[in-house]
C-alpha cells in the first residue's frame, strides 16, 4: 500500500495512492462506511496502518468502481509532508563509505554516527529549501527513511520489521561550513528551518521485495550526482532500528533517516531530488535567504 498526505483546502489529509490516482481516506470512509483516521500520524499512532493495508489488499475491482468519481489525478494534487510533528527524527551520518571520503573523514565502523533533528525543520514535496543567512555552503542529501509503526524498546535485528510501518524518501540538509568549524556544531548545522524534507509517498514493507536492493540517488538539477544501494550502507536499516531502540524507546511515527550516498552543495535556484527505486521522487527547489 502507498499513502500520501495532500492539501485539501486549508487542511492536510491522508490518501491512498493507487497507480496515478489519489483517494482520500475521508472519501473511502464515506463510500464504504469505514472509520479510518484521516491524519497520517494519528493513523500510525493508533496502529491503523496494518488494518488499512489489509482492507486495501482485499479491495476488488467492483469496489474500486465505487470510488471512480472520488479519485484525484496525482498530477493535480498538492503534496504536504507525510506529517509534521513526529516525536523524534534520527539522522545517520557517514553511513556510506563514499560519503565519508567526500568529507575527508573516516566512516564509523563500530557504531553509527547518529544525530537528532527538530520537527520544525520539516517541509514536503515542492516546498522551498532555504539556505540560511548563517551559511555559505549548505548541502542536500537524498536518503531512505524508515518510519516506526509501534512503540518499542530493545528490538533485535531479526524482529525489526515487526515495528516498522514503512519507508519514504527524504532530503536532509546540512550547513556544512558551520559543521566544519567544529564537529560539536552538528546539531545546529542540521536544525535550520526547511532542513528536512520527507514524502511525498509512503510505502508499506510488503511492497518492497528487498530493502537492501533499493538504489538511492542524490540528484541535482535533474542530473544524478551520486547513487548507491542500501546493501552498501555500513549500518543497514535492520541494524539502525535495533541499535536506536536500545538507546531509547521508539514511538509510532519516529523517523530514521538512514544516510546519503553523497551530499551535494546546493545554491539558489537549484532543484534537489531524492530518487529511490520504486518510489515517487521527492523534489525541492532551493532559495538562498541571503539573496531575498
Amino acid at each position: 500500500m502507498r499513502l500520501a498526505t495532500i492539501k485539501v483546502n486549508s487542511n492536510e489529509e491522508c490518501c491512498m495512492v493507487i497507480d496515478e490516482k489519489c483517494l482520500l481516506i475521508s472519501d473511502l470512509n464515506e463510500c464504504m462506511n469505514k472509520g479510518f483516521r484521516t491524519d497520517f500520524l494519528e493513523m500510525i499512532e493508533n496502529d491503523e496502518i496494518d488494518s488499512l493495508n489489509e482492507y486495501y489488499k482485499n479491495l476488488n475491482n467492483e469496489e474500486l468502481k465505487l470510488f471512480s468519481d472520488k479519485f484525484l489525478d496525482i498530477k493535480n494534487v498538492k503534496f504536504a509532508p507525510l506529517y509534521r510533528k513526529p516525536n523524534k527524527i534520527w539522522g545517520i551520518g557517514l553511513n556510506y563509505k563514499n560519503h565519508a571520503a567526500d568529507l575527508k573523514e573516516v566512516s564509523p565502523s563500530e557504531e553509527p554516527a547518529s544525530f537528532m533533528k527538530p520537527n520544525t525543520a520539516i517541509i514536503g514535496f515542492n516546498d522551498n529549501i532555504e539556505i540560511p543567512i548563517q551559511s555559505n555552503k549548505t548541502t542536500g542529501e537524498a536518503e531512505l527513511g524508515v518510519i516506526i509503526g509501534k512503540k518499542c524498546k530493545d528490538i533485535e535485528m531479526d524482529d525489526w520489521l515487526s515495528v516498522v510501518a514503512g519507508y519514504t524518501t527524504i532530503i536532509d540538509m546540512t550547513a556544512e561550513d558551520i559543521l566544519r568549524k567544529n564537529p560539536r556544531f552538528l546539531t545546529r548545522s542540521k536544525s535550520f528551518d526547511t532542513f528536512f524534507s520527507f514524502g511525498p509517498v509512503f510505502i508499506t514493507p510488503d511492497e518492497i521485495e528487498d530493502v537492501l536492493k533499493l538504489e538511492v540517488s542524490t540528484v541535482i538539477n535533474n542530473e544524478i550526482y551520486a547513487k548507491n544501494v542500501v546493501s552498501n550502507m555500513t549500518f543497514t536499516p535492520d541494524y539502525l532500528v535495533s541499535f536506536h531502540s536500545k538507546v531509547m524507546t521508539l514511538l509510532p511515527g519516529d523517523i530514521i533517516s538512514t544516510g546519503t550516498p553523497r551530499a551535494v552543495h546546493i545554491n539558489d535556484g537549484d532543484v534537489v531530488e531524492c530518487r529511490i527505486t520504486g518510489f515517487r521522487s521527492l523534489i525541492n527547489s532551493v532559495v538562498d535567504k541571503k539573496i531575498l
